[in-house]
């Protein structure tokens, strides 16, 4: 989004920290008008000989006989700047759902909960100046607001990392990352395994994992979740996660991606110290109902809406009478991080429904306040 020549900052002067980047880059950089679209396009030159053939089709390109989407994607993707095009259009002009995307960013299920331009961005069929230009021009005609800054603000985030890797090179893919930092990492195949195919015992973490596999895609909130499992938690190898990130990630890009792994590993820009997500307090959080963790883990349908986030605390009389059984049917976690209890109290029904209550009503509030601007 911005140009190098424009940001207040040399290739070695860049900050170490995002607040001091995006702070610098507001005030004293504008962003560069997009590149018009041409209008003709020259004829390809003759080949001599040979022809350019026609467009495989997908099927034919992976070899599968039929394919189909899971139709449990929030994302059912289209490649192509026209469906690029199509999605911007539809998630300013049509839906507005840029106005409420503060609000909802952190969702899990549904199409519109976030913006999902880094599909498109991460393969060239959008550009970062043209989303912000289309979203200034939203602004101007019809609100401008937390949300629509918010979506601007995401986009600095990418530009960032953009900017780091121009600083700091080939040591982002390093070990001791960008930092330097030397921590003994583990390197357990059978552990990453359980954590790349979504079966670790951990609900929210095995959820956000299998939604990857299926369909290239996971949330934001996701993905920082089973980030910091994988290190913060089972103390595996960072690398083994961003290699497994770049190789399911429709909207992959290299420098979001390594730049996001080596802050959540500490070895990277993330101002605090020891970052670690508490996973039962995350999907409690954000997950409140256990729908999203029931979506991609059917094992878990039978388990109460309370126990969702925690199926090893049912009981073996509650297991015989909705007839599951832990191990058998859902693997016991791999680990049991001593955070988890604080928050296994909200999962008695008396707790989760004042999760869910306290949840709904901070819902409501937030969008009475934001109508009334």
């Amino acid at each position: 989004m911005f140009h190098k020549d424009d940001i207040p900052f040399s290739k070695t002067t860049i900050p170490d920290t995002y607040t001091n980047f995006r702070k610098a880059v507001e005030a004293k950089c504008g962003i560069r008008d997009a590149i018009p679209m041409p209008t003709t396009l020259n004829k390809l030159p003759p080949i001599q000989g040979a022809s350019l053939g026609e467009i495989p089709s997908l099927e034919k390109l992976s070899g599968v006989a039929s394919y189909s989407v899971d139709s449990r994607t929030v994302v059912p993707f289209k490649g192509g700047e026209s469906a690029g095009l199509q999605h911007l259009q539809k998630y300013l002009w049509d839906t507005d759902s840029i106005a409420t995307y503060k609000d909802t960013r952190n969702g899990l299920l549904g199409e519109e909960y976030s913006t999902k331009f880094s599909i498109w961005l991460a393969n060239g069929s959008l550009s970062p100046r043209q989303i912000y230009h289309e979203v200034k021009k939203y602004e101007n005609q019809r609100i401008s607001n937390q949300s629509t800054y918010w979506s601007i603000f995401e986009l600095i985030w990418r530009d960032y990392f953009k900017f780091v890797c121009w600083k700091y090179g080939r040591k982002v893919f390093h070990l001791s990352g960008i930092k330097g930092k030397h921590i003994q990492w583990k390197q357990d195949k059978e552990a990453f395994k359980r954590w790349s195919q979504g079966t670790t015992g951990v609900p929210f973490v095995d959820a956000n994992m299998r939604e990857l596999l299926q369909t290239g895609w996971m949330s934001n909130r996701g993905r920082q979740n089973v980030a910091s499992f994988l290190v913060k938690d089972l103390h595996l190898d960072w690398r083994l996660g961003a290699e497994w990130f770049e190789s399911q990630l429709l909207d992959h890009d290299v420098c979001s991606n390594y730049g996001n792994w080596n802050y959540a590993a500490g070895i990277g820009n993330d101002p605090r110290q020891d970052r670690k997500f508490n996973m039962i307090k995350q999907g409690l959080d954000y997950d409140a109902e256990g729908k999203f963790v029931k979506t991609w883990i059917p094992e878990l349908e039978k388990i109460p809406q309370a126990k969702a986030h925690v199926p090893w605390t049912v009981t073996d009389k509650e297991m015989q009478k909705i007839g599951f059984s832990l191990d058998k049917d859902y693997p016991r976690p791999m680990v049991m991080a001593p955070e988890w209890g604080r928050h296994t109290h909200k999962t008695s029904s008396k707790g989760y429904q004042k999760t869910v209550d306290k949840k709904q009503r901070g819902v409501d509030f937030y969008f009475k306040s934001s109508s009334s601007k």
